[in-house]
């Protein structure tokens, strides 16, 4: 019979090991920050009912969203996610600074909240019903293939 010997490839193992090493790290934790917020050092610059908008933006920087109503305050948004793999990015923590102001301008309240002062909030999802029930399209062909009769053809 014949004896067959098995050469090893060094250059094969280097592969392997590359693969597995990209394979390992692909799966290793990685956070992300988006957004800003500022410190406490930098809130305690703010005066209520001394500081006006202009003097905060100029204090700490023009906020990432100010209020939907009359402009009645500003919003400061910081959030960390954590993404592990092929799962679904998870909210670590999140920290939001609200700055309100008076109608005439002037700071009224400063507030600093957390993730854990969050709430879930279930939005509502109106969408139109289509007439089609759930059917492919070359079911709904076939399917009226049984509607037609030989005497509409000849008409």
């Amino acid at each position: 019979m014949f004896a067959f010997r098995s050469k090893r490839n060094p250059g094969g193992r280097a592969a392997l090991l590359v693969v597995l090493l990209l394979g390992l790290s692909a799966c290793q934790t990685t956070y992300r920050n988006h957004g800003y917020v500022p410190t406490a050092e930098e809130l305690a610059g703010i005066k209520v009912g001394v500081d006006t908008r202009d003097s905060v933006a100029e204090e700490i920087g023009a906020p990432g969203s100010s209020g939907m109503l009359n402009d009645s305050g500003y919003y400061y948004v910081a959030t960390r996610m954590k993404y592990y793999g092929p799962r679904q990015p998870k909210i670590v923590a999140r920290d939001l600074v609200a700055i309100s102001f008076t109608s005439t301008g002037v700071v009224s309240n400063v507030e600093r909240f957390g993730l854990q002062d969050g709430q879930v909030i279930a939005f509502e999802r109106r969408v139109t019903s289509s007439s089609v029930e759930d059917k492919t399209f070359l079911r709904q062909l076939l399917g009226n293939v049984g509607r037609i009769s030989p005497d509409q053809l000849l008409q």
